[in-house]
């Protein structure tokens, strides 16, 4: 089972032809541009920020290798399934998130767990200055949620069902399979990213409740694509 992320992965929409391909570059070079659905699945962490806007300067290689080399990196990469999450806090008495799929568990002692947003990240500022987020695991049925978090509309909870976590009061968002509340421990710059180690506060699920199980199959992305780990 699979279903692909569409324009700015905003559910409902089509990716346009030659959408993220900027303006002006000829037919040769678009032949040869990485596609939307490729983009998606390099920057997965980053909500999707990848269009161009007009009067913004678009970094450009001009060496043929280091373009090959790079997408070649971000090829084989994007070959490595992983799992969906959607990282939240609450700044300035707001909801702020992102989506991001590079996550993972550090420490057991302490409990550590770590993300890793891009630095062109409008969220990430917001969550820095809170202190605190909360990681939501998605579950098979919210590739829309993904794509809502990834988008970069101004009021992106508007229509997100959640509800405070009990330590930090960050959203717990609602069907997610799972929920880890943490303090920021520590951030490091990487290239172009952060990699931000969380302290765990709290480990938040819904097993005890009736039917949850039917809730328990995660929301995977592999190339480009949403996934499960249903065969059909």
């Amino acid at each position: 089972m699979s279903s692909e992320p569409s324009d700015e992965i905003q559910g409902g929409h089509e990716i346009p032809e030659g959408h993220g391909i900027p303006e002006g570059m000829s037919p040769d070079a678009r032949e040869t541009w990485p596609s939307p659905e490729l983009i998606i699945s390099w920057l997965g962490d980053q909500e999707v920020d990848f269009e161009f806007r007009p009067g913004e300067d678009v970094a450009v290689h001009d060496d043929p290798e280091a373009v090959y080399a790079a997408r070649r990196f971000r090829d084989v990469l994007g070959r490595f399934a992983s799992g969906v999450t959607v990282v939240t806090a609450i700044s300035n008495d707001a909801p702020v998130g992102l989506t991001c799929q590079s996550f993972s568990s550090v420490s057991l002692d302490p409990p550590l767990v770590l993300f890793i947003p891009a630095k062109t990240s409008r969220a990430w500022p917001l969550i820095q200055r809170s202190g605190k987020f909360c990681v939501n695991l998605l579950g098979a049925d919210q590739a829309e949620l993904s794509n809502t978090m990834a988008s970069r509309g101004t009021d992106k909870f508007a229509e997100v069902k959640w509800s405070p976590a009990p330590q930090t009061g960050s959203p717990l968002l609602d069907g997610a399979i799972a929920h880890i509340d943490c303090s920021i421990h520590s951030v490091h710059e990487a290239g172009d990213h952060y990699v931000v180690i969380g302290r765990v506060l709290d480990l938040i699920t819904d097993d005890g409740v009736e039917g949850s199980d039917a809730d328990l199959d995660p929301l995977l992305f592999y190339r480009g694509q949403y996934r499960t780990t249903d065969p059909r």
